[in-house]
């Protein structure tokens, strides 16, 4: 029986170029192998930053090493400026207003003057309208170079975590608790819904299973992300994590300060992006173990099938590795994290993964890629008996 290959990316930032490095690894391992020259992953599911990227593969499907190399080239080459204003005027515009709400909110009674984000993100917009063609899905769906693309978001109207979605086939949308999908033409507005990270980020007006609402982030009460591959037809799936999953543990300090709004925040940001895979992970594990107690006789007879899921996660703390690059962000942007309670200048301490999210620049991501290349070679037997590929 023919297996449908999924690929899943999970969110985080600028933790995102890791998956690209992963990627490019198990790129050149299908060409030495000799395996067709064709888009491996039939169906994408991307979440935050993890949509973009998919977005990206899945709009270039056609020619999918080439994509990969130029989505590559974009990460090593990245700047704060093409994702979110750091200039001066941008940052008063945003960053500073927002903090001024925080001290002075009982000035600020009216809601044209209430900032929508910290960060204002009109940059990562344009970059994504240059560089991400969704008018080229429909022929890659319909020519069978693709057959879905997911991309979520959830809603701060109803608070249901939604799947947008476009596939080559009917797909009848599912309904699970607090969970939805929609079949629906994509669009970068759906991106940046997905990557709207709380508070960093601003919110995108959509047109959701409930009507028009509000939505942000696609990590945040994502219980299942594994879930809308698996429903689009998806029977082996490759997961990207960015974080937490294969890292060492961050070492305890014998005596902990009071945390700084940035360790607060960052803390919350890795709850949000890695702990819903992680668990996920875990439970298809579990599933899957469960399932193979079942004889073949049996189960044949139910809906019920393992699904082959392989995982590649970060060997190395990636906020240790934000740590050593953090002088490379802007000052602007600097003086906002020292405001926060983090001070790239100094050693970030307890900021650390708040920075290791925001830090898209060049020094960072390409470290990320590199580590990205590592731990896919260093799963290279793994990775060869996913795909079914014969080592020449």
């Amino acid at each position: 029986m023919l297996q449908t290959t999924g690929l899943i990316l999970s969110g985080g930032g600028a933790r995102a170029a890791y998956q690209v490095g992963v990627l490019a690894a198990i790129s050149r391992m299908r060409r030495e192998a000799g395996a067709p020259d064709v888009n491996p992953f039939p169906v994408i599911s991307g979440t935050s930053a993890g949509a973009i990227n998919a977005a990206f593969l899945a709009s270039n499907a056609d020619r999918f090493d080439a994509a990969l190399d130029d989505l590559v080239h974009i990460w090593k080459n990245f700047k704060v400026e093409q994702v979110y204003r750091s200039d001066v005027l941008g940052m008063i515009r945003s960053g500073a207003r927002w903090l001024s709400l925080l001290s002075l909110g009982w000035l600020i009674a009216q809601k044209k003057l209430r900032p929508k984000s910290l960060l204002n993100n009109d940059p990562l917009s344009e970059l994504l309208a240059q560089h991400i063609h969704f008018e080229r899905l429909p022929a890659h769906l319909e020519q069978g170079h693709l057959r879905a693309l997911a991309i979520t978001a959830s809603s701060y109207s109803t608070g249901e975590h939604v799947t947008f979605y476009d596939s080559r086939h009917p797909v009848t949308p599912w309904i699970r608790n607090q969970r939805l999908a929609q079949h629906c033409n994509l669009s970068n507005e759906h991106l940046l819904a997905s990557s709207a990270i709380p508070f960093i980020f601003p919110a995108m007006r959509l047109n959701g299973p409930q009507g028009t609402a509000y939505f942000g982030d696609g990590a945040m009460r994502q219980t299942a992300p594994i879930s809308p591959a698996i429903h689009l037809g998806a029977s082996k799936i490759l997961v990207i994590g960015a974080g937490r999953m294969l890292e060492p543990p961050k070492k305890s300090t014998d005596q902990p300060t009071y945390p700084s709004l940035a360790h607060i925040a960052g803390h919350a940001l890795s709850s949000i992006f890695l702990d819903s895979l992680a668990v996920d992970v875990e439970r298809m594990q579990r599933i899957n173990q469960t399932l193979e107690l079942i004889p073949e006789e049996k189960r044949q007879a139910t809906h019920l099938r393992p699904i082959q899921l392989l995982l590649i996660a970060p060997s190395q703390r990636l906020d240790a590795i934000a740590e050593k690059h953090a002088d490379a962000l802007p000052k602007t942007v600097k003086s906002l994290l020292r405001t926060l309670g983090a001070n790239p200048s100094m050693g970030l301490g307890q900021g650390n993964a708040l920075v290791s999210y925001l830090l898209f620049e060049s020094a960072y991501t390409q470290e990320l890629i590199a580590l990205g290349e590592a731990d896919a070679q260093a799963q290279e037997q793994e990775i060869y008996k996913f795909f079914g590929w014969t080592a020449n």
